[in-house]
């Protein structure tokens, strides 16, 4: 497959740059984004963490302090459920949509409007839950549909400004912080709830999200020959490398990757249900799919599609098809160790963060060397990391609570 065909100028100085400065905001954006869709997760056992029918008259005047301070609610375990997983009905709903408008709006005002409306309907949650679960419901699903957006259209901004041999590091750099900011919700949510009330959570994190839309207002410009501050070397070096796409079929591999993960921790349910399948075989089963899976249509790209359309079906499929793992090793921390499920989950995502940085740092590098023949070492690369790390998990996953996790009782005569 034909990766590159020209050899574009040396390159100026990364991270002392405009396209490294706009991939560093992004990822602060997305740190918000996540953090407005994981909090409620946490906060929840805050709402609704009560013996008490909500609105009792027999409390004392510290738990009615408590209250106004931590509203407690009477909702079910059904209209809990609703609520976390409501968000993604939103997200689906704007995928292909958000990729046919970026490449028709401004995607200034398209990721601007769309972060600045999430984080509306983010401070709206706390007011919303006092008129009843229907209004909350209401207020997550725009905000994943915003989100959706967000999260689609801005990768229709490397288009504009990442040079071809920086697409893939600028692009990790800024998605990176899908993983930053679940670990960042974990570390401030619970000090948040204590000291403040959980719905200050939803208020901050709203907050934080409506000033990074200001600045982006200010600081972002849609091309780089707009741009007030940008050197000439780099708007030189940028516009002779930049390649057309297109924003529609950006979003791709996104929507199949999220049907993907539903199918697959549907099934893996299912299986676990009927007892098809063992557990532990559950989790080798869809952790093998989703990284054999995405190996094998990496490689297949470097020796099957000799078309467009047949690269195109390739990469969404090798980008997809890793999200089996949600029926795998992804859940596979909750079922050895559900009593520190926050903290390895913050810790792997931490480790997950580390390893996309270490990667598009090492892919730069080796397309410095030779843009065209270092694509099959990086796929070669990539699909032996994923078989060996499948090796590692088949001879070593476990599907048991462990030892060191389990409850310690104490018993007293």
């Amino acid at each position: 497959i034909q990766m590159d065909n020209q050899v574009p100028p040396r390159k100026v100085p990364n991270f002392c740059s405009i396209r490294y400065g706009i991939a560093i905001f992004l990822l602060f954006c997305n740190v918000i984004i996540m953090s407005q869709r994981v909090c409620m997760s946490l906060t929840m056992i805050a709402m609704v963490n009560s013996t008490e029918p909500h609105g009792s008259s027999n409390i004392s005047t510290k738990e009615l302090q408590d209250n106004i301070k931590n509203p407690v609610y009477n909702w079910s375990p059904e209209i809990q459920g609703i609520m976390l997983s409501s968000i993604f009905y939103g997200v689906i709903g704007s995928q292909i949509p958000a990729g046919y408008l970026s490449g028709m709006y401004s995607l200034k005002k398209l990721i601007g409007f769309a972060l600045f409306f999430s984080s509306l309907f983010t401070l709206f949650i706390p007011p919303a839950a006092e008129f009843g679960e229907t209004l909350v419901i209401v207020c997550r699903v725009f905000t994943g549909l915003f989100q959706g957006i967000t999260l689609t259209v801005q990768q229709v901004i490397w288009i504009r400004w990442a040079p071809l041999l920086e697409q893939g590091r600028l692009t990790s750099l800024s998605l990176s912080g899908l993983l930053l900011g679940p670990c960042v919700v974990l570390l401030m949510t619970g000090f948040i709830c204590d000291s403040l009330g959980w719905p200050m959570v939803f208020y901050i994190f709203g907050a934080l999200g409506c000033a990074l839309t200001l600045l982006w207002f200010i600081l972002y410009y849609e091309y780089p020959k707009d741009h007030p501050f940008i050197s000439i070397s780099e708007k030189e070096y940028i516009m002779s490398s930049l390649v057309q796409q297109n924003g529609l079929l950006s979003s791709f591999p996104h929507l199949f990757a999220w049907i993907f993960a539903v199918v697959a921790g549907h099934v893996a349910d299912v299986f676990q249900s009927k007892n098809i399948l063992s557990l532990l075989t559950i989790r080798k089963l869809f952790t093998f799919l989703g990284l054999i899976l995405p190996s094998v249509f990496s490689l297949s790209l470097l020796y099957l599609s000799s078309s467009f359309y047949g690269t195109m079906i390739f990469l969404t499929l090798a980008s997809a098809t890793g999200s089996f793992t949600m029926g795998g090793v992804l859940m596979n921390v909750l079922d050895i160790a559900p009593r520190y499920y926050g903290f390895l989950r913050g810790l792997t995502n931490v480790i997950g963060l580390a390893g996309g940085l270490i990667s598009s740092t090492l892919t730069g590098m080796m397309l410095s060397q030779d843009s065209e023949s270092s694509w099959f070492q990086i796929f070669s690369l990539m699909a032996a990391i994923s078989v060996a790390s499948q090796i590692l998990y088949i001879i070593f996953a476990k599907a048991e609570v462990q030892d060191w996790a389990k409850e310690i009782e104490n018993t007293h005569l």
